[in-house]
């Protein structure tokens, strides 16, 4: 069993307009922007990343907005919902808050216990609000956001499947432990994790397959401390039969990639080196970083963006 992964590290989305998905994320959540970059293979794409002051593991929601992209379809095979903790008591102000701001789909449950808000990003996107004790991650201080209110970080995710057994057993390899189950939905946690340990898994027999597209969630991260970690789980990985990625170096940590037994695309990704190891903390996200092999065309890169702001 794989002992070194202790949750969540990021979960990137593709989107269809990167002002709109930069406005959301950091005006109406109040996420901080900590990463203005690329796509490493659409270099005319930005690659947009929103967390925390720094850019915690666990905290970072990332984003390909491709122009004018078709909205995905929901289905399974795909991460179904992306889970953000926020203090007991939250909620409320939510509601109200994402009500004035026009967000969509607003739903008011419980799940294992916690309070919930559901609701879509700008294309769609399947998101909530978890209300999560004892959760001590420092959100960002963002304006119009009470720091009592904020959000901490993913609280966990849901996975969409036609049959959850294959993925519950990866699960139980990677390090998560069974903890409960509603109905057709099991969670899995991972003990002394980051804070965005929770995994669910929902079993949907006759449910058609997603199509990726605007909205959807292209792949999910799961955090190491380091690249000698990251090399241990991948040869794990490799000697129980799955087809891992070489590691690939995405400037603000090391990533592997494998297709699970349910069709959804993991990471795992290094804490190190972070997102300020090419910007300071106070001023991440606001400088537009490329790529290596892209700098000698910034002038050409940086004509085929769009602004951020108005």
């Amino acid at each position: 069993m794989i002992k070194t992964i202790k949750g969540l590290h990021h979960v990137t989305s593709m989107a269809s307009d990167a002002r709109q998905n930069n406005a959301f994320f950091t005006d109406v959540l109040g996420l901080r922007r900590v990463k203005k970059t690329v796509n490493f293979d659409e270099p005319n794409v930005y690659h947009l990343y929103y967390g925390d002051e720094t850019g915690s593991a666990g905290t970072v929601m990332t984003y390909f907005p491709f122009e004018n992209m078709m909205r995905g379809r929901a289905g399974v095979g795909e991460v179904g919902e992306t889970q953000f903790s926020v203090p007991k008591g939250a909620l409320c102000f939510w509601k109200d808050h994402l009500a004035k701001q026009n967000v969509g789909s607003l739903n008011a449950d419980t799940v294992f216990g916690a309070n919930r808000l559901r609701f879509s990003g700008p294309d769609g996107d399947s998101l909530a609000l978890i209300e999560t004790a004892d959760d001590a991650r420092a959100p960002w201080a963002a304006v119009g956001i009470p720091e009592e209110a904020a959000i901490r970080g993913f609280s966990g995710a849901r996975f969409n499947l036609h049959d959850t057994a294959a993925t519950e057993e990866l699960l139980g390899f990677m390090g998560y432990q069974r903890a409960d189950a509603e109905g057709d939905v099991t969670r899995f946690i991972m003990p002394d994790g980051n804070g965005a340990d929770t995994i669910e898994l929902a079993k949907l027999p006759q449910t058609g397959f997603a199509r990726q597209g605007a909205g959807s969630v292209h792949h999910i991260a799961f955090a190491v401390d380091n690249r000698e970690q990251q090399l241990e789980v991948r040869k794990a990985l490799m000697d129980t039969g799955y087809q891992v990625t070489p590691v690939i170096d995405r400037d603000y940590f090391w990533a592997i990639y494998f297709r699970t037994p349910g069709g959804v695309l993991f990471e795992i990704a290094t804490n190190e080196p972070g997102f300020n190891r090419d910007e300071d903390t106070a001023h991440l996200g606001e400088a537009l970083k490329l790529p290596g092999r892209y700098e000698p065309f910034r002038d050409q890169v940086e004509a085929g963006l769009a602004p951020l702001t108005a």
